[in-house]
């Protein structure tokens, strides 16, 4: 009886010590978004830093070496790419009601040139309920998109403070690795700095892999978007490069905004079937081309496993849920193998 209510107390503690967790964050999840970007900056700068050591060179010189590389890209990027991206951003803000009343206008004339022999009556319901959820989802996503405008302060804010921290994490990593690694339990000590450089390996060649598979993605949609006169081909592009990191369904939502435009645009069935061909052609591209020479091993999650984890952090914690879903469903799983095997139940 006694093991069965330490088992379930150490349950307790642990769902309680989670929920803490999930609460603190949502409270100060401005200052967790902040954390987890210098983290996954850090995370990501780091193999760049321990290739200059192998070759001699002292960190905090290898640390200087990429960060100047890194404004170099940044200082470019500013004078040639955010200018232009920046007034994309400022046409869709200003242009989507357009858009979006065009749309209705254009549904509007279907309705006005339909008209059924039989369900008549049913079929003006049936247009009457598409233009009010019509009117309901774009009042939302206008919303949302001044939402993103309004939060530019504080991504600002973000890249400023993010480096400092990036700089600290990759200097004191050592420090920081040998502090953990002195709180871990002895008997158990060696097989959890394996089981953390198993998680490090998959997890980090995962993040490393998709970031690599979200640009490509997004270079190839912008020039297909741009060659077939799509507005928006840049911001539409960079969406698509986005929702690649959702499995499965970011096909689908990556599809939706050039479907929209192109047709409000052209009003032509042969545009909508010529935008579906080339993220077709992508999205092909990318599942049997490009992540295959990215990612060299598979993390074989399972699909409506990983379809859920996404959704439920998503909902948790927003933007960075979504990145982190299956990074943290990989680790879970390596760890319950680990478990299975009886790793953890050896005696000091």
């Amino acid at each position: 009886m006694l093991p069965r209510q330490s088992t379930s107390n150490r349950a307790i503690i642990a769902l309680s010590v989670i929920a803490v967790l999930f609460a603190s964050g949502y409270a100060l999840r401005h200052t967790v978004s902040c954390f987890l970007l210098s983290f996954v900056l850090a995370y990501l700068i780091d193999p760049c830093v321990v290739y200059l050591e192998q070759r001699k060179m002292p960190r905090p010189y290898g640390i200087l070496i990429v960060y100047l590389v890194i404004v170099l890209v940044s200082v470019f990027c500013i004078i040639y790419l955010f200018p232009f991206t920046t007034l994309a951003w400022d046409s869709l803000v200003r242009d989507l009601p357009h858009h979006v009343q065009k749309g209705k206008e254009i549904m509007l004339g279907w309705k006005g040139r339909f008209e059924p022999a039989y369900g008549a009556d049913e079929w003006q319901w049936l247009f009457d309920t598409i233009s009010t959820n019509m009117d309901k989802l774009f009042a939302k996503l206008s919303a949302a998109v001044y939402a993103a405008a309004a939060n530019v302060v504080f991504n600002l804010f973000n890249i400023i403070l993010s480096p400092i921290l990036v700089f600290f994490m990759l200097y004191y990593k050592r420090n920081i690795a040998a502090e953990i690694v002195a709180w871990l339990p002895a008997a158990h000590s060696e097989t959890i700095r394996a089981l953390g450089r198993e998680i490090n390996k998959s997890v980090g060649g995962y993040i490393r892999g998709q970031l690599i598979v979200s640009l490509i993605v997004a270079i190839l949609a912008t020039a297909a978007l741009l060659y077939l006169g799509i507005d928006y081909a840049v911001l539409n592009g960079i969406f698509a490069g986005l929702a690649s990191i959702l499995p499965f369904v970011g096909v689908v939502l990556a599809t939706i905004p050039p479907l929209f435009f192109a047709y409000v645009k052209f009003q032509s069935g042969v545009m909508l079937l010529k935008v579906l061909a080339s993220f077709a052609a992508i999205y092909f591209l990318e599942g049997y081309v490009v992540k295959p020479l990215v990612f060299k091993e598979s993390m074989d999650l399972n699909p409506l496993f990983t379809i859920i984890v996404v959704m439920a952090f998503g909902e948790l914690m927003g933007f960075w849920g979504i990145l982190l879903a299956i990074p943290i469903a990989a680790a879970f799983k390596i760890f319950s193998a680990h478990l299975r095997r009886g790793d953890f139940t050896g005696r000091a």
